[in-house]
């Protein structure tokens, strides 16, 4: 099988720190694929390796089969590979239309002039409509993204990383520092992604890991610890031991 995402024998190291060791992992087309970890495992560092923010020391990364790991982070996201990030990188002067519709014409050729062809053109009009409606900010879709509350930031960063229509998708914390009233509509949108786009999931809240989910890589000092369905993960000793503070049985 051809795998979606893979990462073979990966090292990264900083100075005399080495934060991911042999990390070999296999995505699978159309996963829900999470990446667990106590802090300081090395999950971000990993999230980071895979969309060309950091380069590997050592070991390869496939999209789809193809190496990318020499390749750049803008020509990673057109062939197919775009992520979230754990603190939001949106344009605070623009409103969630206009954020949108920046995406859409420059995925489409129209970068250059899209203040002009707002609103202007129709392929462009649906696909800013159907990302806002998905992702439920078509109630704030003419605010500017300063003013919104942060639920409908996070919200808009996943609208973001949809419009520019990847073939797999990094969420890295989706969830992360959203209050508790505004969580559900985050754990509503990442179900409801589109399942033609593989997911693969980097997070702390165990409630939308293990809903969401249907494998699980548990990393430790940059190592994979265990691989398995999420009941298997559940119920490992060493995965206890480890990440939930548990002594593993003798």
């Amino acid at each position: 099988m051809t795998f979606a995402l893979e990462t073979r024998a990966l090292e990264k190291q900083f100075g005399g720190l080495k934060v991911t060791c042999d990390l070999s992992l296999g995505i699978a087309p159309g996963a829900r694929h999470a990446v667990i970890g106590p802090n300081g495992a090395g999950k971000t560092t990993v999230i980071n390796l895979l969309t060309g923010v950091l380069k590997p020391n050592a070991g390869r990364i496939l999209l789809e089969g193809h190496d990318i790991t020499d390749l750049p982070v803008h020509t990673r996201v057109r062939r197919g590979l775009s992520r979230t990030f754990q603190i939001n990188q949106l344009y605070a002067d623009l409103t969630p239309r206009e954020t949108i519709g920046l995406v859409v014409s420059e995925r489409l050729g129209h970068g250059g002039d899209w203040w002009r062809r707002l609103g202007t053109r129709d392929d462009v009009n649906a696909e800013i409509a159907e990302n806002l409606a998905r992702f439920h900010l078509l109630d704030v879709m003419n605010e500017t993204t300063a003013t919104l509350p942060y639920g409908k930031q996070r919200l808009l960063e996943i609208a973001v990383a949809i419009a520019t229509k990847p073939r797999v998708l990094l969420l890295d914390e989706p969830a992360a520092g959203v209050p508790e009233g505004e969580r559900h509509d985050i754990l509503s949108a990442v179900a409801a992604l589109p399942r033609d786009v593989t997911v693969l999931l980097i997070e702390h809240d165990m409630d939308l890991v293990f809903s969401f989910a249907d494998r699980i890589s548990v990393l430790v000092n940059g190592a994979l610890l265990v691989e398995g369905a999420p009941d298997e993960v559940a119920r490992d000793p060493r995965v206890k031991a480890v990440y939930l503070g548990e002594a593993a049985d003798a």
